[in-house]
């Protein structure tokens, strides 16, 4: 994406000349450097950039409320730098809350070697973001308020995989909240996310959902109105099915598409261990992830659904997957779980 205008925001003068140096070498424009969040406000109403990397922690104003503070007053597209710290991954995930799309893990250690392995992996995000219309995102993001239904009838023992990127966190919540729990799903869901932000996404997932939403650990069992997050750094594979409960089990195995957890781990050995419905849903997110996983449901008769490119943050995984050819229906945001629910349940009238 040829053109793209970033504000870099970070109370460091080294990560700020970092994190600058690596989006020019990737053809980015660096068009204003902020010390903290009001001077990154300042620089977003002068420069009407595309895309703003903005630090977590800055002194006078930080990153949730230099965020609140954009989306108000001249909405953007911005991405969270967060460090791997347990206070981090709170602010983090509420400056997603007030607006910013998605959020890259500051490396420790040797900070200047480490970002020089990732330069290539934060260009993309950022190039990815950059595309984001923040106003459309913030819509889509919302939870509409479902009446409850009359009981219904589902098939035995579902299990749903659920696999998203970029622009994911917040996609994955709002669906999570509004499946039904009488549909007793066992749900495995594959956000790409680093270590020390996972445990974080699924208690966040628990606090606004029916479901029962840990993050998992190896050998975990679980069984209907159970969820489990990979944990990130780590594949999650199914490994055992019986009598409704799966296990599953995580490995530190070579990245699959780049990533790891990969979708396509979790999906494809769901689909050669369970013998009960699947049904597999690809997310915003960028890249080919889970495109496999999703053939390789459809390949045991499986369900599956792919996010529309109108409410997806980036159309990489769920367009990757549409291409396939074997991806049943293609949803906004907004009917993703109505479609899940609807794919199991077995007292659907003919005219519905």
């Amino acid at each position: 994406m040829s053109g793209t205008r970033a504000i870099v925001a970070d109370d460091s003068h080294f990560m700020r000349s970092v994190i600058t140096d690596m989006l020019e070498d990737g053809g980015i424009d660096v068009v204003a450097q902020a010390r903290n969040g009001l001077e990154a406000v300042e620089a977003v109403v002068e420069h009407e950039p595309d895309v703003v990397t903005m630090d977590v922690e800055m002194p006078e104003m930080d990153g949730i409320e230099a965020v609140e503070e954009i989306m108000d007053k001249c909405p953007t597209p911005v991405l969270m730098l967060s460090a791997h710290t347990d206070e981090n991954a709170d602010v983090t995930f509420q400056a997603l809350d007030k607006g910013a799309v998605d959020f890259f893990s500051k490396p420790g250690g040797e900070v200047s070697m480490e970002m020089s392995r990732l330069e290539d992996q934060i260009v993309d995000m950022v190039t990815s973001v950059a595309r984001v219309d923040p106003t459309e995102e913030a819509a889509a993001s919302q939870s509409s308020d479902r009446e409850q239904t009359a009981s219904r009838t589902y098939l035995e023992n579902p299990t749903l995989l659920i696999g998203s990127s970029t622009g994911g966190p917040k996609m994955v919540e709002r669906v999570l909240s509004e499946l039904p729990l009488d549909a007793g799903f066992r749900i495995l869901i594959v956000q790409h996310m680093p270590g020390g932000f996972t445990e974080r996404f699924a208690s966040r997932i628990d606090s606004g959902s029916p479901y029962d939403v840990r993050e998992a650990t190896d050998g975990d069992r679980i069984g209907d109105g159970e969820a489990l997050v990979a944990a990130g750094g780590k594949h999650m594979v199914v490994s055992n099915y019986r009598s409704g409960r799966l296990r599953v089990k995580l490995t530190e195995d070579p990245p699959v598409n780049s990533v790891r957890p990969a979708v396509d781990m979790t999906m494809s050995s769901a689909a050669e261990v369970i013998d009960d419905p699947l049904i597999g849903v690809i997310l915003t997110g960028m890249g080919e992830d889970g495109a496999a996983g999703i053939k390789s449901i459809k390949a045991v008769d499986g369900t599956t659904f792919a996010q529309d490119e109108a409410t997806s943050a980036v159309f990489g995984m769920p367009k990757r997957a549409i291409e396939t050819g074997y991806v049943d229906e293609v949803l906004p945001i907004e009917d993703i779980a109505d479609g899940i629910a609807r794919a199991a349940r077995t007292d659907i009238p003919d005219d519905e």
